[in-house]
């Protein structure tokens, strides 16, 4: 048994050109890609200083749709050697400022699996396709909602290398099942976080452990959910909602992924 650690195609259309950051190595593109006919808009980052193909890196955003933060953590992973592609899981222009919206985007999004999964598949293929990748070596990480998604892709058997999840909801409709999950799986939770309960975690656990699954899961005490967001304490404000930034928690689990992803693709 392998090792617990406790603790439809796309099309892309170019939107923006090149533009240069940090002493013109980090380039970024915003990209317009189409999933069963609906209009996506994502964005990659990638340090243009490359001899070989590097792994790509695909980034799910939180409940609130694809926005700067989630454009953030791609240029973070730019800025490590890794061309990363930050989708779109529901449509071009569709983004929340409200938690009522964002529920119905969520819900909208993940009402059928399979529809996610295509939509999750037809961004692959566009970061796969970038001149920068190595199409064999391709990982995901999400956040909230977009942990939750990459989750699922890996029970889906999508062919990654490893998936990532930054307070992700852990349950699921669908269960992993021996010998269907292709990637190793990284969990970071909140032992504080109420969106994501203990009985949560240790089903997942059970799951993985059932489903001989590479599983690694941290859980930080007293964290909160959304703690790899410093934007989170604003909207805990506004909204009075139970999640909050936690500074070392958002380190810890950026330093795990990354030796997570030296260790997966042997960088």
């Amino acid at each position: 048994m392998k090792r617990l650690t406790q603790l439809s195609s796309a099309t892309a259309l170019l939107l923006a050109s090149a533009a240069p950051q940090a002493g013109a190595e980090l380039q970024t593109k915003a990209i317009e890609y189409t999933v069963n006919d609906q209009s996506f808009t994502g964005y990659m980052a990638w340090d243009d200083e490359y001899e070989e193909a590097r792994p790509g890196i695909l980034v799910v955003h939180e409940w609130w749709g694809h926005n700067e933060f989630a454009r953030e953590q791609a240029e973070k992973l730019a800025a490590s050697g890794y061309t990363a592609f930050a989708l779109d899981m529901y449509g071009t222009g569709k983004q929340a400022d409200h938690p009522e919206t964002a529920q119905k985007f969520a819900q909208e999004a993940t009402s059928d699996l399979e529809k996610v999964k295509a939509r999750f598949t037809g961004a692959m293929e566009v970061l796969k396709n970038h001149e920068s990748v190595d199409p064999s070596r391709i990982a995901a990480q999400g956040y909230c909602f977009g942990g939750s998604v990459v989750l699922n892709m890996a029970r889906m058997g999508v062919d990654l290398d490893g998936v990532v999840s930054f307070h992700g909801s852990l349950a699921s409709p669908i269960q992993a099942e021996p010998g269907e999950v292709r990637a190793r799986v990284q969990v970071y939770t909140g032992g504080a976080d109420k969106m994501v309960p203990a009985e949560q975690v240790a089903d997942l656990v059970r799951e993985m452990l059932n489903a001989d699954v590479d599983l690694t899961l941290v859980s930080f005490p007293g964290v909160r959910h959304s703690f790899t967001n410093p934007g989170a304490d604003r909207l805990a404000d506004e909204f009075n909602l139970p999640i909050g930034y936690d500074e070392e928690a958002a380190r810890r689990s950026w330093e795990g992924t990354m030796r997570f992803y030296e260790e997966i693709f042997g960088q």
